[in-house]
């Protein structure tokens, strides 16, 4: 492994998840791996958990971890080739990279969509810029589309809570919000989910909430979320706002948050969510507080998810 962008840098799935999962039974079984190593974290847009999982994850495997706020600790990057830097932006990322790359052994880098231009947005700039200049690993903490070390937690979690030998039936179901929010999450749980191949998967949305094909091909698509949750082992659940039309909320039904009367077709369904929710616009407070909950399983294994990730990218 020499990046970590999405399930395509990942390798073994299972091996990953194994290896994750001793982490979780010692953290500091290879602690001597990042001694003498330097992981830089950048972040354009605000975070918690990718944050503080990923430092505890690098030090648990012996590394010097400095957390960098682009924009507000230091100096507005220039991202696109060729700009005219007249306007807001100071610093190229092509005179920035090269040093971070000179500093670290290792950069973490988080950005984030605008929801105003797909074409920008999908092309990723911001982070392969990084990964063109800065001549070190990176690993991405949430990219414009994706955000695999989220969907690395995932899978780890659906593997700790599922024992049955048939493939598991795991719904991916959209929820109400305030306001319009990527498809990074979801884009990403999907990808994972098709190319583990381990599950029966579904998506729920409604009309015009179509994600980009080449993240959802080999799940079945559906507008019915009833019919969806119907025998689900494990429901996912999270808002995205529209791809075709890009970045729009068109509808925002509250009947599509999930409750215990929705759940009762499922098989004792286990429910998750990336964190941060909306209490009663997303999920109800009966689900989340309700043992059908494991989203706090889910981002306490955020942990080791980055330090399986980290630690491969350390032995190469």
């Amino acid at each position: 492994m020499k990046k970590f962008l999405s399930c395509h840098d990942a390798g073994d799935f299972q091996s990953l998840i194994a290896q994750a999962l001793e982490f979780k039974k010692n953290p500091l079984k290879s602690v001597h791996l990042g001694q003498g190593k330097r992981m830089g974290l950048l972040f354009l847009n605000p975070s918690m958990r990718t944050r503080l999982s990923t430092e505890i994850a690098a030090k648990n495997l012996g590394m010097d971890v400095i957390v960098f706020n682009v924009g507000q600790d230091g100096w507005a990057f220039e991202f696109e080739d060729e700009a005219i830097m007249s306007g807001t932006t100071v610093e190229h990322v092509k005179d920035a990279a090269p040093i971070l790359g000179k500093y670290f052994d290792v950069l973490g880098i988080r950005t984030f969509p605008s929801l105003k231009n797909k074409q920008d947005d999908y092309s990723e700039l911001y982070i392969n810029q990084f990964i063109k200049y800065a001549g070190v690993p990176v690993v991405s903490l949430e990219s414009a589309t994706l955000h695999p070390l989220q969907s690395l937690a995932d899978l780890i979690t659906i593997n700790e809570n599922y024992t049955e030998k048939r493939k598991p039936k795991i719904v991916l179901t959209w929820a109400p919000h305030v306001k319009a929010l990527p498809q990074c999450v979801a884009n990403s749980f999907s990808q994972w989910i098709n190319a583990w191949g381990g599950a029966d998967f579904t998506i729920a949305h409604p009309e015009d909430y179509e994600l980009d094909p080449q993240f959802t091909n080999g799940a079945t698509i559906t507008h019915n979320q009833d019919e969806a949750l119907r025998d689900a082992d494990f429901i996912y659940v999270k808002n995205w706002s529209t791809y075709q039309d890009y970045g729009k909320i068109y509808c925002n039904d509250p009947e599509w948050m999930l409750t215990t009367e929705k759940i009762a077709t499922t098989r004792n369904a286990k429910v998750m969510h990336c964190l941060p929710v909306r209490r009663n616009v997303e999920l109800s407070d009966e689900i989340l507080d309700s043992t059908s909950s494991i989203v706090t399983q889910q981002a306490v294994n955020r942990i080791w998810a980055a330090q399986a990730v980290l630690a491969e990218l350390l032995k190469k």
